[in-house]
């Protein structure tokens, strides 16, 4: 997948977890918790959406990875390539 293709998917979890955000106005450096609001259990039900969208695992350890759109779409293409 390109990485606008990835940014495209994620950017459908996020909204689908998150109605309220504005895929238009979502800036890709937003930290998803402190900047756009998100708890801790739409968090959880991003990484699930995540997770069985590109059928990878998605440890603890790596959630810092999915802070921002910026970051996740980076670790979704290396973790999709491999």
């Amino acid at each position: 997948m390109t990485p606008d293709e990835i940014r495209t998917a994620f950017v459908e979890d996020l909204t689908s977890v998150a109605p309220d955000i504005d895929p238009d106005t979502l800036e890709d450096d937003a930290h998803l918790q402190d900047d756009l609001g998100l708890d801790s259990m739409d968090f959880l039900n991003l990484v699930s959406a995540l997770h069985k969208r590109f059928d990878l695992p998605i440890p603890e350890a790596d959630y810092p990875a999915l802070a921002t759109t910026a970051k996740a779409v980076r670790y979704l293409q290396k973790a999709t390539a491999g």
